[in-house]
Formats: C-alpha cells, structure tokens, sequence
C-alpha cells in the first residue's frame, strides 16, 4: 500500500475495515492496476471519476523557475494519464450517454480532442445517445489553453458555454458530417484497452499501419447507420418548431431507424431508447399527416388526430372520453363538433383540477351559460375519475374544491340543485360544509341582477379570445417593466373579468398584507398592487434590487392616491429593500458604510408607533441586525424609546446585545446586562406553556417557544449578524448554556467572556437541550463562514467535535486555530491558543483513531512531558498512522530510548535504526546548550504540525 493509502487509514480511523480508496498516482505505478480495477464489481473510484481525475492531473500547470505558470508540460507522465483516461472511456465502449452524464462538458470535450490527438478519427459530435462513430478525419492536437482549461474552475461556466456556442455555430457542419455518414459501407472499429495498449507500446500504428487498425472493437455499418439515423432524426424534430420540413426529414429518419432495428437480434452497440422512438415516430406521422386510422397500434392521441383529420367525427365521439387528453383548439376548428368539444372541455377540466393546476378560460366560458347535459356529463367525469375506495385524501380534497367552484360559478339555481344533490356531492362534502354552501347559494340567488346584460355563450367568444389571454398572461409573467405590466391589466380586464393575481402561483405576497390588498375594491388597482408586490420581493430573492425599487417605486405612487396604510406598508417594503442591498454589498466585498439617510430612516421605524398598520417581524429583525452590524450601540442602549422596547422583541434583544458587548471585556461591570440577555435566551430555549411574569407584573417578553421569538427564529436572527463581538457573544453565551445542561464538567466546550454569565439555572427540567445543541453547532459554523480565521471560533469549533466524539473533525479545527495564528505552523503557535487542555484533546483524539505514534509525539509538546501515555501508545502494535516516520519529529531522548528497547524487544531491527538515528543526531545532545535543545524542538514541532496539517485538512 503506497504511503498516500496509509495516511488515509489513519485520517478515516473509525473505520478501519473500510477498504481505502484507490489513488490516481497508483495507476501510473502499476500497469496492471486499471484493468484489474474496472473489471470489480464495484470500483472505487467509479470510472468517470477515474477520467476526471486523469484529465485534471494532466492539465495541471507547471511553474518554471521564475515562478511563471506555464501549460502543461508535454512529458511522458501527462502522456500517460491521458492515455489512462482514454482506457477508461474505451472500457466503457464510448458510450456518450455514460460520459454525458458523469463528466461536465469541459472535461467531455478534453477526452474527445485526446482521442483526436491519437491519429484514429473521430466523427461523432456532441449527439445525445449512443458511442463514436468513427471515419477518416484529420485533426490537429489541441493547444495549451483546452489542456488547461480544467484548472481554471472559476472560469467552468464560461468555458462551457463557449464550447456549446462552437458547437452551435458548427451544427450545420455536423449534420452534414452524420448525412455522410449514411452513404459509407464498411464495418469500422473503434478503440479497446488492447489497441491504445498497442497504440502506446508502437506509435506507428497511429497511422493504422498495424494490426491494431482491425484489433479494436467491431461496429457494423447497419448498428452506424441505425444510430446515425435516430440522432439525425431528434435533430431535425427540434427544428421542426420553426421549419415544418424538418418533420418530414425526423419522420423519414425514424422510419429508416426502425426498420434497422428489425435486423437485429441483439443489438450491442446501438444506444437509444426504443419508447422514445415508438413516441417520436407517433409524432411525427401525426404531424406531417402520415396516419392510419386503420392502424391498431395508434395511441388515443393518434386515434383522435387521424379521425379528426378524416372528418370522422362519428366514430371520434365514441372514443373513451377520459382518453381525450389533447388540445382543444385542433378540435374548435373542425366544425359540427360542438358537443366533442365541450366534452373534452369538461375532461381536461376534470384532470387539471385533479392534478392541481388552473382551470381554464374556456372551462368558465363554457359554465357562464351552461345545458343540463352539460352539468351531467360533468357530474359522470368527476365520478369515473375518482375512484372513491382507492383514491388518496389529496384527489378528494380537490374534487370537493371543483365540485364548490361548480357550484359558485353556475348562475342558475336549479343547475346548482343538480350538482348539490348529486351522490358524489353528499359523499366528499360534510353535512355540516353541505348546508354552508347551499345557503350560500341561496343568498346569492337572491341577489342576482336580472337586468344584467346576458353573458356571451360559449362559441360567441371569438376563437382567438382565449389565445390573446394566453399570451398576455405569459407576457404579464414575465414582465418587470411597471407601466407595461398595467398596460396588459387594463388589456386583460376588458376580456375577461377574473383575478389576475392568480394567473402564476409563484407570486407570493406575505400574509400580513393580503387582507389589506384583497379588500382592494378596484379589481385593476388590486391586481396591479398585489402583482407589483410579489414581483418586487422575488426580485429582492435574486438580488435584484434595481427592478425592486423600480416596482416598488410604481406601487407607492398607486397606493398614496387612496390608502395611507398600504403607502406606509410599501414605505417599510422600501427600507428593508435598501438595508438587505447594503447588507448584500458588504457581503460581496463592499466595506462602504451605510449613507446616514439609511441609518435615519432604520431609526425611524424602529420608533415608529404602532396602530393599526400590519407589519412584518422580519423588517424590524433586520433592522436590529443591521444596527448591530454597524455598531449603533449606543443609540440601542440609550435613545431607543422604552416603550418600544417593552413592545418589540427584537429591539429588547438587541438593546441586551448591545450593552453587554459595549461593557465587555469586564466581566463585573457587564454581569447585569448579561444576565438579563442570559434570562431572554433561555426563555427562548424554553418549552414551558406557562407565561410567567416579572415583578411589575408585566407578562414576560418571551413566553414560550412556540412565540414568535422561538429558537428557530432566532436562529435566522442570528445569521443575519455578521459583527464579530456580538457573534462572539452569542456563542460564549450559547457554550455556556450548552455546557449546563449536559452537565459534563470532564469535556466541556470553551469559549470567550465564560466568566460573565450565570453558572446555574433555576429550572434545567423546562428547557429543550436539543434546541440549545442544535443553537451553539449553526452559530459556531455560520461564525467561521464569515471568518475562517478566527483561532477562537475554531478552538470552540474544534470543542464541540470533541464532546460528541467526532475525533477527526476535531483534530482538524484544532490544528487549522495553530495554523492561522503561526503562518501555517512557520512561527511557533501561542502558548494561549495550544494550552495544556487543547494539547490533551488532540492527543486524546490521535489515541481514538489508533494513530498511536502521533500520540507520543504531541506528549511532548506538554509543558511536563507525559511520558506514561507517550509509552502506553508506544507500546500499541496495531497502530493507523506512519509510524517510523514520525520519528524524525521526536525531540525527546528518553521517548527515542524507549523507542528503541520496544523494537530490539519485538525484534524490529529495522525500526531499530531509525530510532537510533534519530538518537544520534547532534542537536539532541543533552550536552548542548538549552538554546540550541530549544531550537530543535521548536524546528520538529513546526514540521510535525505541518505534516499533520496535510493529513486532517
């Protein structure tokens, strides 16, 4: 096992059974190894990660002398990987769908050009489906810069999309290439492991001049040809979108593909899926007027086009009506078919309801004047598409929903009567749900406006209504421009009468502002202001705060004309729009502070009174965070009222927050205020239905966790802040905590400022520790996301691994805190951040993964040498680590000694030696000075620490 091999053993200590996985150097050192690899079960690594890993080793840059990246070094190394690579992708027969899937495109495109580079041609393109089709072709090798690209990871998306954009460009050329393809006659072959083993051991054959050119794996020209046509065929029914021709060329290649399948008993090397093959002949026949109503094998949809083609409307309206799952306008132009076309208005209806979607327009103008057949012919559907015993609680839930939408929009009572008295009516509806809706539609019969102009029945509708609706609907989804979008309103209102809001349900207005929206009387103005709304804030999602203010710009303007509320709701939307883009701005780099104008207006809704005005607990969070962010402690402490406080849980926690950290460090002085901080969090982590009180008999601040303070909203207060003293607060207040309520005194978890808060808690019982747990892991890992480098978070980090027996992952932190505070281990690490306690757990962590000779060397960095574990390690035989060679990191003498008596007793004379070597080197002599025994044990420390940072980073 290589030395790479055994040093993963030892980072994946716990499981030691676990066969470790195969390195990509190691196939460069054993040529037998890929063959025997690829033919397992189930190899580790699988063999498209094998040709990532190949390709990336080889397109590593070198660096010459004056520390210049250079492409590439054209050497007998790089050679070789590449052509390990291609051995992998020949194992796998070529098979496009396999690479397709596992390599990205960058990766696809270097494999392909190797191939090229190796003088066998290449013909196939990036087609969907199926191996390489292989005929004459030269091509040059590729330059430096494809050799590097996969190094380049930043830049992967644009090198992506470059390599499609070329192969865009270049689809003329290929189709052209595969079309030629069709005329050839040989049978051809393409690459094994034994010819690119020929291939590397004989260059000539490059140029076919060996028995290799017939040595490779056959391909028959039916098996190219089948091929070539089904990929042939997928492209040209792409482009029959925009040419009706193209249908004719796929129809024409399909046929072709179909009838080469036939010849085949097996068909080894062909790569397409036969379904999608039956789906696209089925297609294309019907697109191009090529079916047989006649043919027994046709699909409904088939059926139905071929008999509407034909004028058969008998037979057509004998078909099963829930099989009628096609689009009604190929049906509206046909004439005299009035009653197919509201049957299948009726059917896709019935399923669109089922499956949760919206009911279409043609749907609601067919129930604006409806026949009794009609209704009853409904009723039919809804009974035959559910099956009552097996269908789940959701179809049921729906049915009911249609059956009440019915209900509602039927005009005439006695048609209403129908429906209400139906079986499957009184079966999904409650009595109780029943008697509601009756009444409901008695009061508004009672109303009815018989004067009312009548509405238009279904066919007075021009056919292109519903068409134009279509299109503005998808116009007015995509739309961010404010005056278009009210331009397509007003379009939309006078076609149809109906709350556009709903048209996509990916619209979202937070629930404290629908009411106010929805009690809009203009049906304009309350679609124009919800779908302004929910605009703007998905595009504050996606961070795109220019068309935000530009909507919400134009939804201030329209609601300051006739609501104050709804403008001071559109005034709040509009700051917190503005602190999440400087917020966003700081995250991405920006270190500008916020313009006094922005902290104004902060401070202005935090003292805002409150009446009658809905607001959301997210706008006053982020704005508590955002003045925490910038340090705005004293107005927190001091000038925020206090009655706001009394009020607004978020300010009273960030009126703690930030006088416990404008008293810190002193613990004396800042002992009030954390204490009350202290009280405030455990009542969040609380899971007590009480509401106790305060003296003043005043109902506590935070009840109980079901609040709107609970611990998981308070965890997404949290991750809004980014300022380190207040992280670092919180997370010494949240140690603490946690170190209480697991009540294990041997391993607790350190952290800053322990000293202020309380040691005990009044009621343990009454809080939910998991919660508390499950706080301190996301506030140290969303701390270290803003800082990596912070030698306290990591420590505490390191902790927390430590105490739930995650031994690796806490070695790990542990040596990345005496990374970042010694320049990578260069300097020596500060007694402070490596004490006694922190030495011990990375030893004890070390014993855990059977990494015993690490154990004996950290002994050493103790400040009394423990030389009982140190020998107790030693003495472990079955040891996860490199053993001898952490001798060179051993300073101390007495622990080389005993070294050498354990491998003279074992008789491990080789061991031996190096234990002795160790021994006699000068600079351990006891005689030397104790500066130069000092500087040899600090040089061994550094290096020591280095090397373990290469095993557990």
């Amino acid at each position: 096992m290589s030395a790479e091999a055994v040093d993963r053993v030892a980072v994946s200590g716990s499981r030691p059974s676990t066969p470790p996985q195969t390195s990509w150097f190691e196939f460069l050192l054993d040529e037998m190894l890929l063959e025997n690899h690829l033919q397992k079960s189930h190899p580790d690594p699988v063999p498209v990660q094998l040709v990532i890993q190949f390709l990336e080793q080889a397109a590593k840059p070198s660096v010459n002398e004056q520390n210049q990246v250079q492409p590439p070094a054209d050497n007998r190394r790089n050679r070789t990987l590449k052509l390990l690579a291609l051995k992998v992708a020949a194992h796998l027969k070529w098979d496009l769908d396999v690479l397709e899937k596992g390599l990205t495109i960058p990766v696809l495109n270097m494999l392909l050009n190797e191939l090229l580079c190796v003088k066998w041609a290449l013909g196939r393109t990036f087609c969907r489906g199926g191996w390489i089709v292989l005929f004459p072709e030269k091509q040059t090798k590729p330059g430096p810069h494809q050799m590097n690209m996969l190094n380049v990871v930043q830049q992967e998306k644009e090198l992506t999309e470059n390599i499609l954009s070329v192969l865009k460009e270049q689809a003329a050329d290929s189709i052209m290439v595969l079309e030629g393809s069709l005329g050839l006659k040989k049978d051809f072959y393409i690459h094994t492991l034994r010819t690119l083993d020929l291939l590397a051991a004989d260059p000539s054959t490059a140029n076919g001049e060996t028995e290799s050119s017939t040595a490779g794996l056959r391909i028959s020209a039916d098996e190219l040809h089948c091929q070539v046509h089904y990929d042939l065929g997928g492209i040209f029914f792409q482009q029959g979108c925009s040419d009706q021709l193209a249908y004719e060329k796929a129809r024409e290649h399909f046929q072709q593909t179909r009838e080469l399948l036939l010849k085949f008993d097996l068909t080894l090397h062909v790569h397409l899926d036969e379904k999608r093959l039956a789906g696209y002949w089925n297609a294309c026949r019907a697109l191009t007027g090529a079916l047989d109503p006649s043919d027994t094998q046709l699909n409904p949809y088939g059926q139905i086009n071929s008999l509407i083609r034909t004028h058969n409307y008998q037979t057509f309206k004998c078909l099963p009506v829930l099989c009628l799952m096609l689009c009604l306008h190929d049906v509206h132009r046909e004439r005299g078919l009035d009653e197919v076309c509201h049957k299948l208005c009726v059917c896709n209806a019935v399923r669109d309801a089922l499956q949760g979607e919206v009911l279409s327009v043609r749907f609601h103008q067919l129930l604006h004047k409806p026949r009794k057949h009609v209704v009853d012919f409904m009723l039919e559907v809804c009974t035959r598409s559910l099956d009552k015993d097996r269908s789940s609680e959701t179809s049921k839930r729906k049915m009911v929903i249609f059956l009440k939408t019915l209900c509602e929009s039927l005009a005439e009572p006695h048609l209403v009567f129908v429906v209400t008295a139906h079986k499957l009516f009184t079966e999904l509806l409650k009595e109780e749900d029943r008697k509601i809706l009756v009444e409901q539609m008695r009061k508004r019969s009672a109303t009815v406006n018989l004067c009312a102009k009548p509405l238009p029945s279904f066919y007075d509708i021009p056919a292109a209504a519903s068409v134009n609706i279509g299109q503005l609907e998808q116009q007015l989804i995509l739309c961010l421009d404010a005056r278009r979008i009210r331009q397509i309103l007003i379009e939309l209102h006078s076609m149809a009468e109906r709350p556009f809001w709903r048209v996509n349900n990916k619209w979202e207005v937070p629930p404290d502002y629908i009411n106010v929206i929805l009690n809009i009387k203009d049906n304009l103005t309350k679609d124009l202001v919800y779908i302004l709304m929910a605009k703007g804030l998905h595009c504050i999602t996606v961070k795109d705060f220019a068309h935000t203010r530009q909507l919400f710009s134009a939804c201030l303007e329209l609601v300051t004309e006739f609501s104050p509320k709804l403008r001071q709701v559109m005034l709040n939307e509009m700051l917190l729009l503005e602190v999440r883009a400087h917020e966003t701005g700081v995250a991405e780099g920006s270190n500008v502070r916020p313009p006094p104008d922005l902290v104004s207006r902060v401070r202005g809704y935090l003292e805002m009174r409150i009446h009658d005005l809905p607001l959301r607990q997210i706008v006053g969070e982020e704005c508590v965070a955002f003045m925490l962010n910038w340090r705005e402690n004293e107005y927190l402490t001091l000038q925020v009222p206090q009655q706001l406080v009394m009020n607004n849980p978020y300010i009273k926690l960030g009126q703690l927050l930030a006088s416990t950290c404008k008293e810190l460090p002193g613990p004396k002085e800042s002992r009030r205020t954390a204490k009350e901080l202290w009280e405030v969090v455990v009542q969040i982590c609380s899971v007590s239905n009480q509401h106790k009180r305060n003296s003043d008999g005043r109902v506590s601040l935070i009840k109980q966790r079901e609040s709107s303070m609970g611990i998981l909203r308070f965890i997404t207060f949290i991750k809004k802040l980014r300022e380190p003293l207040v992280l670092t607060t919180l997370i010494s207040l949240f140690v603490r905590f946690h170190s209480i309520v697991r009540d294990d005194i041997v391993n607790e978890v350190t952290a800053e400022y322990l000293a202020i808060w309380p040691s005990t808690l009044a009621n343990m019982q009454a809080v939910d520790v998991e919660a508390v747990a499950v706080t301190v892991k996301e506030l140290v890992t969303y701390a270290l996301t803003l800082n990596p480098n912070n030698q306290s978070w990591l420590i505490t980090q390191a902790d927390i691994y430590f105490v739930t027996n995650q031994y690796s992952a806490a070695l790990h932190f542990y040596l990345q805190a005496g990374a970042v505070c010694s320049d990578f281990f260069t300097k020596a690490v500060a007694p402070d951040v490596y004490t006694d306690q922190v030495l011990k757990r990375m030893i004890k962590c070390c014993s855990m993964l059977n990494c015993h000779t690490q154990v004996a060397v950290l002994c050493q960095f103790l400040r009394e040498v423990d030389y009982m574990t140190a020998f107790k390690a030693l003495q472990e035989q079955n040891s996860h680590d490199a053993m001898d060679s952490f001798y060179d990191y051993i300073w101390d003498v007495t622990i080389l000694e005993y070294l050498t008596h354990i491998h003279h007793k074992r008789g491990e004379s080789e061991k031996r030696q190096i234990a002795i070597k160790a021994i006699g080197q000068t600079e351990l002599n006891a005689s030397n000075p104790e500066e130069v025994l000092q500087l040899a044990a600090q040089k061994r420390k550094k290096k020591f620490l280095q090397a373990m940072a290469k095993l557990y980073f």
